[in-house]
């Protein structure tokens, strides 16, 4: 079974910055896109940031510019910089093999951008 565990959530200013990391584990197939995911109170989740096993990145125009989605090996980062109270929300780490029907899920970690 694939496990993904989140961890750097926290409670932050507007302005400043904060880094997630996700850590993958079980059977991984070499080939994926693992990325990040966001939920806020009452608004359906949303794409943050995708990274390829190839290292190709894609950002939702809302963190364009703000944002680095980064990975070592099965580890994936997401830095958030210039943070801004919407991007306040739950945020999720995703593993994904585009050409199968499996994917995963961690459990999520809370950001929380005070004005």
């Amino acid at each position: 079974q694939v496990q993904l565990v989140e961890s750097g959530g926290g409670l932050v200013q507007a302005g400043g910055s904060l880094r997630l990391s996700c850590a993958a584990s079980g059977r991984i197939f070499s080939v994926n896109t693992m990325g990040w995911y966001r939920r806020a109170p009452g608004k359906q989740r949303e794409l943050v940031a995708t990274i390829t096993s190839g290292s190709l990145t894609n950002y939702a125009d809302s963190v364009k510019g703000r944002f680095t989605i980064s990975r070592d090996k099965n580890t994936v980062y997401l830095q958030m910089n210039s943070l801004k109270p919407e991007d306040t929300a739950v945020y999720y780490c995703h593993l994904d093999y585009r050409f199968s029907p499996n994917d995963y899920w961690g459990q999520g970690t809370q950001v929380t951008v005070s004005s």
